[in-house]
């Protein structure tokens, strides 16, 4: 059961921080969709909700994602349908339901590093920088990669250069968690392939990405480029799915968002067409 000795609703960024700092016990509050089914005890909840981090906005180069802005608006944000084909918002769509996703916080799923979380790696194949209170900015791969930072994510910023992507899963029914998902995103000549819900985090298939990159995009080289990935990027068991299993299904699923590439042209593409 989860446990919480004291609520706190901070009034800015430093005073969350201190909070942070002062108790080893402390935690920042997200959605709590998932925190609320551990047995943990926690000293001090840092609640944000009241600081303005559940915005989304958009300049000329980049789209800034409010670290408090719910799975239910990165799903239905224009701003966020216009990137990418809509590959961010699909990432959510099969998460539970509404009424979760209106809850669910896409800061949650980050500073968590959820493992299984289906936008973390939609975001890992569009290159998203997050920005810390204290730390500043870190590539989100930097990120999984590491240790983890005792930090407050405010928010998340994606490129808007002309970029194509694709969001795929398996799933053992339409809400559960993915056995496996896959994302892949185009930057004219420049692919980017993750791969996660491993189970472990979402990590980049270099290897296939080059193919690609060296060999160039078709039904053929969508192909093989699954079987790179399903080759280098390490595959594990837990009860969704074994790791032999997902080790099939990776090649079909690298092969999918890579064909779904190739039939969505980049608006740059289209406007030299005109």
């Amino acid at each position: 059961m989860l446990q919480i000795e004291k609520h706190v609703f901070v009034s800015d960024l430093d005073e969350a921080y201190t909070l942070l700092l002062a108790d080893p016990t402390s935690m920042v509050l997200g959605g709590c969709g998932y925190l609320r089914l551990g047995n943990r005890k926690i000293g001090t909840a840092i609640d944000l909700t009241r600081l303005g981090l559940n915005r989304i906005t958009r300049t000329k180069n980049v789209i800034e994602i409010g670290a408090m802005t719910s799975l239910r608006d990165l799903e239905t944000d224009p701003h966020i349908n216009s990137l990418a084909g809509g590959m961010l918002g699909r990432s959510v769509a099969h998460i539970v339901g509404v009424q979760f996703r209106r809850g669910a916080t896409i800061g949650g799923s980050v500073a968590g590093r959820f493992a299984f979380s289906d936008p973390v790696t939609a975001l890992m194949a569009l290159d998203a920088e997050l920005v810390f209170h204290h730390h500043g900015r870190m590539m989100l791969k930097d990120y999984l990669e590491g240790r983890g930072v005792r930090d407050i994510l405010t928010r998340i910023v994606l490129s808007t250069a002309c970029i194509n992507g694709a969001f795929v899963s398996v799933r053992r029914s339409a809400t559960d968690y993915a056995v496996l998902n896959v994302a892949a995103a185009r930057r004219k000549k420049r692919f980017r392939i993750a791969v996660g819900s491993r189970p472990g985090r979402a990590v980049f298939a270099d290897g296939a990405a080059d193919h690609i990159q060296r060999y160039g995009l078709s039904e053929k080289t969508a192909g093989e480029a699954g079987t790179i990935a399903a080759g280098e990027v390490p595959l594990g068991d837990n009860p969704r799915g074994s790791g032999l299993y997902r080790k099939k299904i990776c090649p079909v699923l690298v092969a999918r968002a890579l064909m779904q590439l190739q039939h969505t042209r980049e608006p740059e593409e289209e406007n030299d067409a005109d």
